[in-house]
């Protein structure tokens, strides 16, 4: 299981959003670059860029950011916001990113969707981000009639590589992941989950883990940035519980 930090790229900077509202912002770096080899340098294996700007609008705003941190980390990472055809998840594979993560674009046009996974398989994720039972889009600024499982049900027979699974009330808080929405997702997803949103604590960690090994993997923003969880600690749990269940 990845532990994966995230980094949101807001006009040029590193930011965190409070449930994704693009006016309850909290900007942390002017240098996306320099924020992802810090991450990097404390033993991340993968990162979670997200083009926040791109999100909104639906066209991508920092590929010249996202180039230039592919350019100077040797460990892959996956990017979302503002992927709406498949001239950006070539322009994004092709200047190093690992796999790309489709929001909105992946409910709105399943021609899309279903094209752009037979091209790139297991290099497109996609992405579900849960508001009070519906899945949300545009940024999370406008909540959809559909439920995950209409999503999964959608989507199962595609060559998908995984599933970002976000709780956006839990979201930027450091208020705990809503663990019983997850464990639902787990139980109904025919992909691999990676778990977003909430996580604040070491604990946090543990109890996603505990889920299985369907959890792929779990990225952390504001915890890491507020310092509410260490890196280090949470990247040496992980690898003792990993080590623990293999040795039994």
């Amino acid at each position: 299981m990845l532990l994966i930090p995230a980094i949101d790229l807001k006009d040029g900077k590193c930011v965190r959003l409070r449930q994704g509202e693009m006016e309850q912002v909290t900007s942390y770096s002017d240098d996306p670059v320099a924020m992802a080899e810090h991450w990097q340098s404390l033993g991340a294996r993968y990162l979670h860029v997200v083009d926040l700007d791109g999100a909104v609008t639906g066209i991508p705003k920092h590929l010249s950011h996202i180039e230039a941190i592919t350019k100077r980390l040797t460990i892959p990472m996956q990017v979302g916001g503002g992927i709406r055809n498949t001239s950006t998840i070539r322009a994004y594979l092709s200047c190093g990113v690992d796999r790309v993560v489709i929001g909105t674009a992946a409910l709105q046009d399943a021609e899309f969707l279903a094209a752009a996974a037979k091209e790139f398989p297991s290099k497109v994720l996609i992405g579900i981000d849960v508001k009070q039972g519906l899945v949300a889009v545009h940024g999370w600024k406008t909540v959809s009639s559909l439920t995950p499982q209409q999503v999964f049900e959608s989507v199962k027979d595609l060559p998908l590589g995984g599933m970002v699974f976000t709780d956006i009330s839990r979201d930027g808080m450091l208020a705990g992941p809503n663990i019983s929405a997850l464990r639902d997702a787990v139980d109904i997803s025919p992909f691999p989950v990676i778990a977003s949103g909430g996580v604040t604590v070491l604990k946090d960690v543990q109890t996603i883990q505990a889920l299985g090994s369907k959890i792929s993997g779990i990225i952390i923003g504001k915890a890491l940035y507020e310092g509410t969880l260490d890196l280090k600690a949470a990247l040496e749990m992980v690898a003792s519980a990993e080590a623990s269940r293999t040795s039994c």
